[in-house]
């Protein structure tokens, strides 16, 4: 009786659901294309991810307290940018350009919570407005030019090629991220806050939150995690470039929302966001493997979104 009641509380669960359609779109991608249950492609979706789960946690957390960040591929970009010139322009260790890179990484997403809880911007504009600004920043940095590290310590370059326990490095850092973050916004007040934010920005206000804050927060948090993700880019890499992350915004977006986010705020998990971040790769995979036009994998991730957004609009006028 006991394992029943479990399993029917499972069942209601946003993430259970998503977890059904990860193994429905397994079982049909193994059929119809036949590299898609190896060894070797499955690696090479796990790392695809990896990085994209570290922007999707900041998301997530934007996104609890009913912002949303289009700066996340920016940001990413400019970090990866700016540890690559440090190192290759003036000399600066790898391990000290890394700092500076994510110091500065979540200082311009404190900036964005900054102009959203203080000044009073929607984050839509400022973070849209901070897109443009990071964004710019890669290309004046060096002309648009790619800046290569090749000559960086082999203990730096492995982080983005190496493994660790027959789990690529990058996949470890992934997980170890997700589990963590995944606790910690369940039980730490300072993240309950997100929540309780985006639920009801008023209450929280009348029950002592300092939404303000909370907002600076989480958007740093955002802009911090943006720097861990251009780091590892350009680990990955070994060159930097000013087209690094675009479209991430889009992707990671439709990752949390079919997760069981909302753009309304006030709801979902970084377990959630990750489910949907795994969903969306594996059809993205598939896709490649037959060998669809990249016009129509652009249209089908489009469809995705707006589905995904519709779903989320329907839920929310329900309750």
């Amino acid at each position: 009786m006991e394992k029943t009641n479990l399993l029917r509380s499972a069942m209601k669960r946003r993430e259970f659901n998503i977890l059904l359609l990860v193994v429905a779109s397994c079982i049909i991608l193994s059929f119809s294309a036949p590299y898609f249950l190896t060894a070797t492609n499955f690696r090479t979706v796990a790392i695809g991810f990896s990085i994209d789960g570290l922007l999707l946690i900041g998301m997530t957390m934007v996104l609890a307290t009913g912002g949303v960040d289009l700066s996340v591929g920016s940001i990413m970009a400019l970090a990866a940018m700016i540890n690559g010139t440090l190192f290759t322009d003036f000399g600066v260790p790898i391990a000290v350009g890394s700092v500076i890179a994510i110091l500065i990484a979540t200082a311009l997403g404190g900036f964005s919570g900054f102009m959203i809880g203080k000044v009073g911007i929607t984050p839509l504009i400022a973070t849209l407005a901070m897109m443009g600004m990071a964004r710019g920043l890669t290309y004046v940095i060096t002309q648009g030019a790619t800046v290569p590290i090749s000559s960086a310590p082999p203990a730096f370059l492995n982080i983005g090629r190496g493994d660790f326990l027959g789990l690529p490095i990058l996949v470890v850092i992934f997980i170890v991220f997700i589990v963590v973050f995944d606790i910690i916004s369940r039980r730490m007040l300072p993240f309950r806050k997100m929540y309780y934010t985006g639920s009801n920005e008023k209450s929280a206000v009348l029950s002592g939150i300092d939404v303000q804050k909370t907002k600076l927060f989480t958007f740093a948090l955002s802009g911090l995690l943006c720097g861990f993700a251009g780091i590892l880019t350009l680990s990955r890499f070994t060159v930097a470039t000013p087209n690094s992350g675009i479209g991430a915004e889009m992707r990671i977006i439709s990752a949390c929302v079919i997760g069981g986010a909302s753009l309304s705020g006030g709801v979902g998990t970084v377990a959630g966001s990750v489910l949907g971040l795994i969903l969306l790769s594996i059809i993205g995979n598939g896709l490649i493997l037959l060998d669809v036009s990249i016009y129509w994998q652009d249209f089908i991730s489009g469809a995705i979104l707006l589905a995904a957004v519709t779903l989320d609009t329907m839920s929310n006028k329900k309750r």
